[in-house]
């Protein structure tokens, strides 16, 4: 039996690795293990698939991913890149703190890292380039704020997390919030000191003024408000995650008619948007539903959990490994089907170790933003790449202090729990 699975898993990562569909290649690794058991009933096959994709908590998917394409036709993403550029303004590499800043805060309305730099790349790119930036330092930066989107709620990342780990989807939001603004310090920090290096300018010099602030957080602070609404509801249990997604939708559509600039064509573009994101999605959730019922008949966790516990004696030293371990993958693998695949097995080993759910939650999130980055397979590496028209080598050679800030961020969150718990230990 043992044979089979081992069968059954290099199936699923070969054909993973040949760039076969994410959902194919699970259920053709779980298909192995059905045809060489005879005595397991095919039907739990169909049931699996299709019970997986009945759970209300999954309603949180297709709801954020519509509030988010909503959200990019009302207008909001110029009035908040507005809104930055007189916040940042007088730094150095004022379009760059930009970026950065854009990115945070658009995390709490999209939900999604590849609309993100998609979006910024269009808009923010060109206009740095104009300034005087480097394109290879552009879509570096343009890339790596984007790893910022998951982490802000509402993450969709963070939405499967803890569905599939049965782990608070409110106290991931909560937590997220600490993960995404220390990135967002970081990444502005190595901005400030790159940008003087190189000599990128401020956008303006003289002092922002009361009036100019407010001028520009006015059109601002209707959008802004979502992620307070959303986590605040969530928190005095208002409604769920699941009925906050649908809240999220009801206001992209008053901020729509209230902006007025969302028309009929832009809105079937959002809704084939979300139908499309959301079924790519839940064919992965449903495929691998099959596969953790596999892994679940042969006790492959409790089995791995002990294993490891007997062979690493050491929190740290699991931690070390674990990180070390999932930025490969995240290189080849994308995260969705990583983590549908190893948050089953890996969280109750973390448990086992006594390391918090929610602070296990963020390292693995963390972890595959990071591999979304990078090469040879990182998507967002190669989407930003793809509407720059930067040069994967030149984006690579850039991308290199940028790499060694996320490390060293993943390392405080793994090492410093403050940082994943803190707030969500004040709040709950």
């Amino acid at each position: 039996m043992n044979q089979i699975i081992v069968l059954s898993a290099v199936v699923m990562l070969v054909l993973l690795f040949m760039k076969v569909p994410v959902f194919v290649s699970i259920l053709a690794g779980a298909s192995v293990y059905f045809i060489a058991n005879p005595e397991v009933n095919d039907i739990i096959f169909a049931q699996r698939m299709i019970s997986s994709n009945q759970s209300t908590t999954f309603l949180a998917v297709p709801f954020f991913a519509a509030a988010g394409a909503l959200m990019n036709c009302t207008g909001v993403t110029r009035r908040i890149m507005d809104f930055c550029k007189t916040i940042t303004g007088r730094m150095c590499g004022g379009l760059a703190q930009v970026n950065v800043l854009l990115s945070t805060l658009m995390g709490g309305l999209s939900g999604s890292n590849i609309a993100d730099a998609a979006m910024e790349a269009k808009l923010l790119v060109p206009e740095m380039e104009r300034a005087g930036y480097s394109k290879p330092f552009s879509s570096v930066l343009t890339a790596t704020s984007a790893i910022i989107t998951p982490l802000i709620p509402p993450g969709i990342a963070m939405i499967l997390y803890g569905c599939i780990a049965q782990v608070s989807i409110g106290k991931m939001f909560v937590a997220g919030i600490g993960v995404g603004l220390l990135l967002c310090l970081a990444l502005m920090i190595l901005v400030h000191f790159l940008s003087k290096k190189r000599g990128y300018l401020p956008i303006r010099e003289e002092r922002l003024s009361k009036e100019e602030l407010w001028k520009a957080a006015k059109p601002a602070l209707l959008p802004l408000m979502l992620p307070i609404l959303i986590i605040g509801g969530i928190r005095i249990g208002v409604f769920t995650a699941s009925e906050a997604g649908a809240v999220a939708i009801c206001y992209a559509m008053v901020l729509g008619f209230v902006y007025k600039e969302m028309d009929r064509r832009q809105f079937v573009e959002a809704v084939k948007d979300t139908c499309v994101s959301t079924g790519s999605i839940m064919l992965i959730v449903g495929a691998a539903s099959v596969y953790a019922w596999v892994l679940t008949k042969e006790q492959i966790p409790q089995a791995l959990t002990n294993w490891i516990v007997g062979a690493i004696d050491s929190k740290v030293l699991f931690l070390l490994i674990i990180n070390v371990f999932l930025l490969v993958l995240g290189m080849f693998i994308e995260g969705t089907a990583s983590m549908i695949v190893l948050v089953p097995l890996l969280a109750p080993v973390a448990r086992a170790y006594g390391i918090d759910d929610i602070q296990f939650a963020m390292i693995y999130i963390f972890n595959s933003a990071i591999g979304a980055l990078s090469p040879p397979m990182g998507t967002l590496m190669f989407v930003t790449c793809g509407i720059t028209k930067c040069k994967t080598k030149d984006f690579i050679k850039e991308a290199i202090p940028f790499y060694l800030l996320l490390i060293i961020c993943l390392l405080t969150i793994t090492f410093v729990p403050f940082v994943s718990t803190g707030l969500v230990n004040l709040l709950y």
